[in-house]
């Protein structure tokens, strides 16, 4: 079985976390995406990929997670994240 479905996915995940309208929000499908990466590259022994995912996966994860009190620049706001 080709495991090329698994990294397919993990593309597609990572593409739908930018559909995402909190931050937070995109960061927590863009570590579970990032964890789908990890085991995508232990299938194939792509160790730079692993590596490469288990940082995103963690920052992505401790980012999300963290209080937006705390990081004032993903405070959520009325503004537009990217002014005209």
């Amino acid at each position: 079985m080709k495991p090329d479905w698994i990294g397919w996915f993990a593309t597609g995940l990572f593409a739908l976390s930018y559909a995402m309208k909190r931050p937070a929000s995109l960061r927590k499908v863009q570590a579970a995406a990032a964890l789908v990466w990890v085991i995508y590259g232990l299938i194939i022994h792509a160790m730079p990929v692993v590596a490469a995912n288990v940082v995103v996966a963690s920052l992505a994860g401790l980012t999300a997670f963290q209080r937006a009190e705390t990081r004032p620049e993903v405070r959520e706001s009325d503004e537009p994240r990217f002014p005209a």
